[in-house]
């Protein structure tokens, strides 16, 4: 009878463990906001789309808080407004046809401050918060354009649209956030919830006024679910980069940009990672892991399935290479199996990049002229581990390639270069290929 009660426990220990594990499970706790609303024009805010309104708003938002939390209502015009605070239990609510934009730079505080670590505060932050809903149907506007021609001026800082740090339970529903001087959504914490919303910049090819640096959704943490939204920017569509867990994207569009990145910083580790249901529409790349000898970290259980690629760049990159700057190893796109091979070997240490259970199933991808089907690079001291790709179809100029790769198990593939099906570039890859 004792023997039966513990192999009983046992058994459902390991059955929750099983099923804890999958990121398509991930349901984060939503905030918890009261319904009760202040209108941003009982404090005086002007939906003209002249009036400097960050007096107002912030005022209302002291004031739902000293009520405990509630929602702050932006119900008419285009309200422009400077760098405001959140706190606790806060709804932001952008009604449909209503506009919040930020100050133009020459008015933004802190807009033309170079030096240091000085510069404009990100446009709504917070830190250390719980319970934050920003939603509503309108949207968000960042009047970008004038920031984007200081790329390469170091010392000019440009702020987020949306910046929270280490936050708990954090809602953004529904709204369009647009044209960030920088980065649009930075969050990093424990159950964030992104749904139904649209990020969007110029691509940096843009003829008239290409953006720089405006990836949309940089989300880290515990128990993150990305769902059903549309991100086309100038860099990356999504990137993750401090420890993640637990996270699920799904039913989302990406269009211009970098695609859906890991890296290159993964020291603190990066699991239970899941994508399934997206499309790529002229992103330059789809599915990219990036890290080197000098920012890796433990990388492991992600899984990528049913996405759709049109009209991208490199569809898969994995790569662990990249410290080394000459040029024969710094471009993926033409990394040869003989380059690889002479990649030098390190002693392996705390950020040395280690890639492990990477599953890709059912993908199709059409790729841009001169670039190749894909890569999965490691390192000498650090080959990548085990990958599964099931049911792959990929169309290029330049063939799929295996380097340093421990064991690659590919069933149904079919990547298609003029050199023939599946004639893959390797070294040092154990390949096992099979209908």
């Amino acid at each position: 009878m004792t023997t039966f009660k513990i192999s009983t426990l046992i058994f459902i220990l390991l059955s929750f463990n099983v099923c804890s594990i999958h990121a398509e499970d991930v349901k984060p706790d939503l905030p918890k906001v009261s319904a009760s609303v202040i209108d941003v024009e009982e404090m005086g805010a002007k939906g003209d789309g002249q009036t400097d309104n960050t007096k107002a708003v912030q005022q209302a938002i002291d004031k739902a808080n000293s009520r405990g939390g509630c929602t702050v209502r932006f119900s008419k015009g285009n309200i422009l407004c400077g760098p405001i605070v959140l706190k606790n239990n806060i709804r932001l609510q952008i009604d449909p046809g209503v506009t919040l934009t930020m100050l133009p730079m020459d008015r933004y505080p802190g807009g033309n401050v170079s030096g240091g670590n000085q510069g404009p505060p990100d446009f709504i932050y917070g830190k250390n918060l719980r319970d934050i809903v920003i939603t509503g149907g309108g949207t968000i506007e960042g009047q970008g354009s004038t920031w984007w021609s200081y790329v390469k001026d170091k010392d000019k800082k440009r702020p987020y649209i949306i910046r929270l740090d280490e936050s708990t339970r954090v809602l953004i529903e529904g709204i369009t956030i647009q044209n960030s001087p920088m980065y649009h959504i930075v969050i990093s914490g424990q159950d964030t919830t992104i749904s139904k919303t649209k990020v969007h910049a110029p691509s940096a090819r843009d003829r008239v006024s290409p953006s720089r640096n405006t990836d949309g959704c940089v989300v880290s943490g515990r128990n993150i679910l990305i769902t059903d939204c549309d991100i086309s920017v100038a860099d990356n569509n999504y990137w993750s980069a401090k420890e993640t867990s637990n996270l699920l994207i799904r039913n989302c569009r990406f269009g211009t940009g970098q695609g859906l990145t890991i890296g290159s910083s993964t020291q603190e580790g990066v699991n239970k990672f899941t994508v399934r249901d997206c499309t790529f529409e002229g992103t330059d790349y789809g599915i990219r892991i990036k890290s080197d000898r000098t920012r890796g970290g433990r990388v492991t259980g992600i899984t990528y399935e049913n996405i759709k690629m049109t009209n991208v760049g490199i569809p898969i990159e994995i790569s662990a290479i990249g410290d080394i700057k000459e040029k024969r190893y710094t471009d993926l796109n033409k990394l040869t199996a003989e380059d690889a091979a002479t990649y030098p070997s390190a002693s392996v240490t705390k950020t040395t990049p280690i890639y492990d259970e990477i599953t890709l199933r059912n993908i199709t991808a059409t790729v841009n002229s001169g670039k190749r089907a894909g890569l999965i690079c490691g390192i000498p001291e650090a080959p990548i581990g085990r990958v599964t790709m099931e049911d792959i179809t990929i169309n290029a100029d330049l063939p799929f390639g295996f380097y340093f790769v421990k064991k690659a198990t590919l069933k149904n593939v079919k990547i298609t270069t003029p050199s023939g099906e599946n004639k893959f570039q390797e070294t040092n890859a154990k390949i096992s290929l099979s209908k």
